[in-house]
């Protein structure tokens, strides 16, 4: 009987914060354009100026694209839904497009995720560069995508 009142106790408790837990480096009242600069000058390695660099050429590519800060401190870039995210690893910044199965990518810069049926990733390792045009054309080709609803799964007709 104690566990059950245990786990009434948590569903009742479910959204009041607990006091004890750390939250994820910053304050979720900062804009996310800071965050995202922060978590780039915190890195201080190869990693973060990966990170500022491809911030850079998303920003070049696509100028009103929306930074946004989601599930506990990842980067977020998007524009009419998700382009992609830039996660920071020990030895691999990964770059993940929500859609990008759905993208042609003649460069072959998808690198990882490469059998899922609706993300694609890039892993970029220490030392390594990515192709700054193909990049940026894949950043625009997402935003179209994302802006045209066709990635959506399409529903079916009620008979």
């Amino acid at each position: 009987m104690r566990g059950i009142a245990n786990v009434a106790n948590l569903l009742i408790n479910a959204d009041i914060p607990d006091e004890n837990m750390k939250k994820s480096g910053a304050s979720q009242s900062q804009p996310a354009s800071e965050l995202i600069s922060k978590r780039i000058a915190e890195l201080g390695d190869w990693r973060g100026k990966t990170l500022g660099r491809i911030r850079k050429l998303i920003k070049a590519a696509l100028p009103d694209v929306v930074e946004e800060w989601k599930w506990r401190g990842t980067p977020v870039w998007s524009h009419d839904g998700i382009i992609c995210t830039g996660e920071s690893y020990k030895s691999v910044v990964k770059l993940t497009f929500a859609k990008g199965a759905s993208l042609q990518d003649p460069a072959r810069l998808f690198n990882s995720s490469l059998d899922g049926n609706v993300r694609r990733a890039i892993d970029i390792h220490e030392g390594e560069e990515v192709d700054e045009s193909a990049f940026k054309a894949l950043v625009r080709q997402a935003a179209a995508l994302n802006s045209s609803g066709k990635s959506k799964p399409a529903k079916k007709a009620q008979s």
